[in-house]
């Protein structure tokens, strides 16, 4: 009969792991009710999920049920030391029957007196995202059995938050996104400016960015760039970017030495980070623009008397690839009516189509007409009746007569 019950018991505590109702809550719920539910299973007193940090050399107490002072107080843990770091290395589960200094770093785990612990990884798409821990105050010995209940525990906790903290994240990135880039460019005399920006259907916002703005010496600056990558991250070296651009701007009005000034910033504080970037610099007449590119595709360009043309600039190099090339200027006539596009490759670059098709059908779209109207042709000329794939930032100028 004792088989029977422990099969029974078994049973019943996999059922509240499994329990299909759980799929209806939304993440946050979801994660609230398996952390609760795991405490109940394993008869434990807390239970708390430790994530990777972005470096992936820590470990930081991100949410629990039981030991809120750990989530409170930014708990880390770093990987290959004390309880959780040791279940972060090794991706097995470890159980301690006696707590001590000797085995556990988290000064809120110590001054709670958990006595007994057992935690395991948490993967998901074969790759460790965090631990999984419970705590019981009462000395114990966990079993196979509950190594096996938490486990489950933990694979179903790991999408969940795994889905919370992208969530979070391009909640994040978009209002990061929306401060940096205002939906109005500023008033400037003898020109007439409209922006635009749309977030990718398929990869969500990411480091495409545009700016405009007024420089000591009476000439306009002009900026438009897209960050490698997508997300938070994406997002953040963006706004890094945009920053030390402006910086920079105020120093020089030559285009080529304040993209190799960012190069440098770029190597030295962004690790591994790559960007294109277009920047242009109209003199205080309006009569011509200097500009410079780092590997983004050259702006589109018409007259009054003129159709839309992709302008001939020398090329150098991405941001971030290699900070010791000289970088070059081109400098052109801008005539009255003249109307000048930036873009970014979300605008041309499409799966089922060249990126040469692309250009050639913008080109085809540009006419010097008012930018707002300009950017509204171009967006429904391009991406006719499907959302964008990519991020797509656009910055349109006109000379007024």
């Amino acid at each position: 009969m004792t088989g029977t019950r422990d099969s029974g018991e078994q049973l019943r505590r996999l059922q509240l792991v499994t329990d299909a109702a759980l799929s209806k809550l939304g993440v946050e719920d979801l994660l609230e009710e398996l952390l609760v539910r795991a405490r109940e299973l394993l008869h434990a007193d807390t239970a708390t999920v430790m994530l990777l940090d972005p470096t992936g050399a820590e470990l930081v107490a991100t949410a629990t049920s039981g030991l809120e002072r750990e989530v409170h107080q930014g708990v880390r843990v770093p990987v290959g030391r004390g309880f959780a770091g040791t279940v972060a290395a090794t991706a097995q589960p470890l159980a301690i029957d006696r707590v001590d200094e000797t085995n556990v770093m988290s000064p809120v785990v110590l001054h709670e007196h958990i006595a007994s612990m057992l935690g395991v990884p948490m993967i998901t798409a074969g790759r460790l995202i965090g631990v999984l821990y419970v705590g019981a105050r009462q000395p114990r010995r966990f079993t196979a059995g509950d190594i096996e209940l938490l486990q489950l525990v933990a694979d179903r906790i790991a999408p969940a938050t795994q889905a919370r903290m992208h969530s979070l994240d391009r909640a994040t990135a978009y209002a990061l996104q929306r401060s940096l880039l205002p939906t109005r460019p500023p008033d400037i005399a003898g020109l007439e400016l409209a922006v635009r920006y749309v977030p990718g259907a398929e990869v969500g916002v990411g480091g495409d960015w545009y700016d405009v703005f007024e420089l000591p010496s009476g000439a306009i600056g002009v900026a438009v760039g897209d960050v490698a990558g997508n997300g938070l991250r994406a997002a953040v070296v963006m706004g890094r970017i945009r920053s030390a651009l402006r910086a920079y701007a105020l120093e020089t009005d030559d285009p080529a030495d304040v993209l190799t000034r960012l190069d440098r910033k770029i190597h030295r504080f962004e690790p591994g980070a790559m960007a294109t970037a277009i920047y242009a610099v109209i003199d205080p007449s309006l009569d011509t623009v200097t500009m410079s590119t780092a590997g983004h595709p050259p702006p589109m360009f018409a007259t009054p008397a003129t159709p839309g043309e992709l302008l001939t600039i020398r090329a150098n190099l991405p941001l971030g690839t290699d900070m010791h090339l000289a970088r070059t200027n081109t400098t052109l006539a801008l005539p009255t009516g003249g109307t000048l596009l930036f873009y970014t490759d979300g605008l041309v670059e499409r799966r089922a189509r060249s990126i040469s098709e692309g250009l050639d059908r913008l080109a085809a779209a540009v006419t010097a007409t008012a930018p707002d109207r300009l950017c509204t042709t171009v967006m429904a000329t391009m991406l006719q009746d499907q959302p964008a794939g990519d991020d797509i930032a656009l910055l349109a100028l006109r000379r007024r007569a």
